[in-house]
């Protein structure tokens, strides 16, 4: 432990252990080990002044910042949402923290945390390095820390196999049936599903304007949708409908659909299969039906066809499979 000569502080060494006490008056308070760490400053200054002394450089100044900034804003209402999502967690656990005290080490740690969670391990570094990109902007500190840190490697988004969307649709009723249908039928994803108004479809199309590219669609929708949104009772202004006006949230659709998932045994391990799926499953279907690359975009609105590409070469490598085998078992015959 390094001695500081900070006021009020009583260093008591005990059994071979050096142990910090704040003291004055009767007030003794016991602060953290580490004399140089955040910690310490915000409990000493707390037992000082009543209050933690912030920093001008604090996590929480810059995500405000961030938040009026121009990059900020110019991205999608969908995107916003979700950098909200990591800043606001940031933010509830180290909101007063100097920030320019953040190293590579640390982006490292708070990765290797949410490891059980790929997907949202490496969002929550890609925020943290929009953070000090935007603190290197504003000149508090020289680089980025977090720049070049590696990403989780979990695997890729997958289609469901056509064993378990059966099994989903022997169990889901109600808010978790309807999300599915959507999805699969329009090939949007949740968020958007979520969206939906009655009024945005006409019987034939549903009209969609995608959250994260703002880009305007209308989607033909197959016989299967038509048929289950015309026996589906109207609740409300929108088609997963909260009240009257307002549809459901997210995550309360999503929490309707882990119930199933759980049941159907594809929440967790080298089974998982998530929400997000059901649009590449409407892809893949797509594809394997012979759809063309433009055909596919039209309907899930990929901005590029790197995407639909990839579901168009599973199809065909599927089929091409598939008449392998047949030619082989034709030659077995011959012989």
């Amino acid at each position: 432990m390094r001695k500081t000569s900070l006021p009020y502080l009583d260093f008591v060494t005990s059994h071979g252990r050096t142990y910090v006490y704040f003291r004055r008056g009767k007030q003794r308070v016991r602060l953290p080990q580490d004399t140089e760490s955040r910690e310490f400053a915000d409990a000493y200054w707390k037992c000082r002044s009543g209050k933690a002394k912030s920093s001008k450089h604090n996590w929480n100044l810059l995500i405000v910042s961030y938040y009026a900034s121009p990059a900020f804003k110019k991205l999608s209402a969908g995107t916003q949402a979700n950098y909200r999502r990591h800043c606001e967690a940031i933010r509830e656990k180290n909101g007063t923290k100097d920030m320019r005290t953040f190293r590579r080490k640390h982006a490292i740690a708070v990765r290797n945390a949410l490891q059980d969670t790929w997907s949202k391990a490496n969002e929550r570094v890609a925020v943290l390095s929009v953070l000090c990109k935007h603190a290197v902007d504003l000149e508090w500190i020289d680089r980025n820390p977090v720049e070049d840190v590696e990403k989780l490697k979990g695997g890729e988004y997958e289609a469901w196999p056509d064993a378990k969307l059966n099994a989903y649709e022997r169990l889901a009723s109600g808010v978790a049936r309807t999300a599915y249908e959507l999805a699969i039928g329009t090939g949007q994803r949740i968020g958007d599903c979520v969206a939906m108004q009655w009024d945005d479809f006409d019987g034939e199309y549903m009209a969609v304007v995608q959250e994260k590219t703002g880009v305007k669609i209308w989607i033909y929708c197959p016989a299967r949708l038509r048929a289950y949104l015309a026996d589906l009772p109207r609740q409300g202004r929108h088609i997963l409908a909260r009240n009257l006006t307002q549809p459901l949230g997210k995550r309360a659709v999503q929490k309707a659909v882990e119930d199933v998932r759980e049941s159907i045994g594809v929440m967790g391990g080298k089974d998982r299969l998530v929400i997000h799926g059901w649009r590449y499953t409407a892809a893949r279907q797509l594809a394997e039906a012979g759809c063309s690359d433009s055909e596919i975009q039209s309907v899930t609105g990929h901005k590029t066809l790197a995407m639909v590409q990839k579901y168009r070469a599973q199809a065909n490598q599927k089929k091409a499979s598939k008449a392998a085998q047949n030619r082989r078992e034709q030659n077995k015959d011959r012989t």
